[in-house]
């Protein structure tokens, strides 16, 4: 790889001239399929487009049902529901994941206990998981999260053994698989997100995938305001969830290429891993379980190592890295602090609980979750994984040149502080 050895951050030449792929990405199948829905006039109710990606979809996830709802947040609160979980149950949910899996419990009136991760992958820690085990534990919400599975045959183990429900939060994983069983197969149900940046998307959208017919019935009534899945009024208290024609035209379309597009994630991803391990220095791509036979990218899991660095933070080292064209993202916060999900604000569920029942957020230290917030955990978004090699190779002669500069980066933290101070 060639270099300018004088940083963007610094007045040189950026190392990534090309911009990062676009996302979302869409064909001339949804234009025409769209231009059809809207001048039938059947927008929803379980139309033909609908019906078609629940197949679809089932069959790529690898489960006998498939539901279309409105957005990955009710899907969770369905799951949850249709496998049992009431008001007063207890919901274990690891302590680094976007809020939504939390307010989910929360809003169907279930307590959340926040559970610690493992270190690299960031997923819930199963010996975590087990520890935080109550009497009135009733589910388990283990998160693939960004670029990395939960190990689900200790997670399963636990469950089985203990006598919980799971239910997987699949919101960036669609199409990865364990021992070739895929995410959203392998628990009591599935919860997968179709938002705007997901790797499979309609803007807004969710399903629900699982097994268990009667898991299947439960979500239908609970969508379809207590329909049954013959849309025959039930006896069950219900919301309007529902999906639309035009997000099952924008997922239908995404589907046909998803398998494509996750083996040149996955390609990339391969090629970063034995780039930066040539390369050496502070930053490394996670380890894939060898258990993950294949492995969807909402992002790259990445680790940080500061000491390596000379103590250049994350925060420095990823500014750098933006100047050069490579945008690295930190995680989310931990939920139990996150801003957006303020537990204690009057408008949430949690001042209204029982204090001696709930997990004391307030004081509440998961170390793993903090330290990669702090200081561990870098992410690389799907999108620059679409990229070629030549532009793949271009990221890591970013990461090159930034690793050969942080004896610059260094020593201009005095005049840095100093203009700070001045200012």
């Amino acid at each position: 790889m060639s270099l300018t050895t004088t940083l963007a951050l610094h007045g040189g030449a950026p190392a990534v001239s090309r911009p990062v792929p676009a996302w979302p990405i869409a064909g001339d199948l949804e234009a025409a399929w769209m231009e059809a829905v809207v001048r039938s006039g059947a927008w929803s109710w379980n139309g033909p487009h609908e019906q078609a990606f629940c197949r679809e979809f089932a069959s790529f996830i690898g489960t006998k049902h498939c539901m279309l709802l409105s957005n990955g947040t009710v899907t969770l609160q369905c799951a949850l529901q249709a496998v049992g979980v009431e008001p007063g149950d207890e919901v274990i949910v690891p302590g680094m994941t976007w809020v939504a899996t939390a307010q989910a419990a929360f809003d169907i009136g279930a307590d959340v206990v926040f559970a610690d991760v493992d270190p690299e992958t960031l997923c819930l820690d199963p010996k975590a998981y087990e520890r935080a085990i109550t009497p009135r534990t009733k589910a388990v919400i283990p998160v693939h999260l960004y670029g990395a599975m939960c190990d689900m045959d200790a997670i399963m183990e636990i469950s089985r053994r203990r006598g919980i429900k799971v239910v997987e939060d699949v919101a960036h994983q669609h199409g990865s698989r364990w021992r070739n069983v895929g995410a959203g197969a392998i628990g009591d149900v599935g919860s997968f997100s179709m938002q705007q940046s997901k790797v499979l998307t309609c803007g807004e959208g969710g399903a629900v995938t699982t097994n268990d017919p009667q898991v299947h019935e439960i979500v239908h009534c609970l969508k379809h305001v207590g329909h049954t899945p013959g849309f025959v009024a039930g006896n069950r208290y219900g919301h309007n969830y529902r999906g639309t024609e035009m997000q099952a035209v924008l997922l239908r379309g995404g589907l046909s290429r998803l398998t494509e597009q996750t083996l040149r994630r996955e390609a990339s991803a391969a090629r970063i891993s034995a780039g930066l391990e040539r390369i050496g220095g502070p930053v490394r791509a996670v380890a894939r379980d060898p258990r993950v036979t294949r492995q969807a990218h909402y992002c790259m899991t990445l680790y940080y190592d500061p000491q390596r660095a000379g103590g250049l933070t994350k925060a420095e080292y990823a500014a750098a890295l933006a100047a050069e064209g490579l945008h690295l993202q930190s995680t989310y916060p931990p939920v139990y602090r996150a801003p957006l999900m303020n537990l204690y604000d009057r408008t949430s569920p949690v001042p209204f609980r029982d204090q001696s029942r709930l997990q004391d957020y307030r004081s509440l230290k998961l170390p793993n979750v903090e330290r990669a917030v702090a200081e561990t955990a870098l992410l690389m978004f799907h999108t620059y994984l679409l990229g070629d090699d030549a532009y793949i190779d271009s990221l890591l002669s970013a990461i090159e040149k930034v690793n050969a500069a942080i004896p610059a980066l260094l020593a201009a933290r005095p005049a840095q502080a100093q203009a700070k101070k001045s200012a």
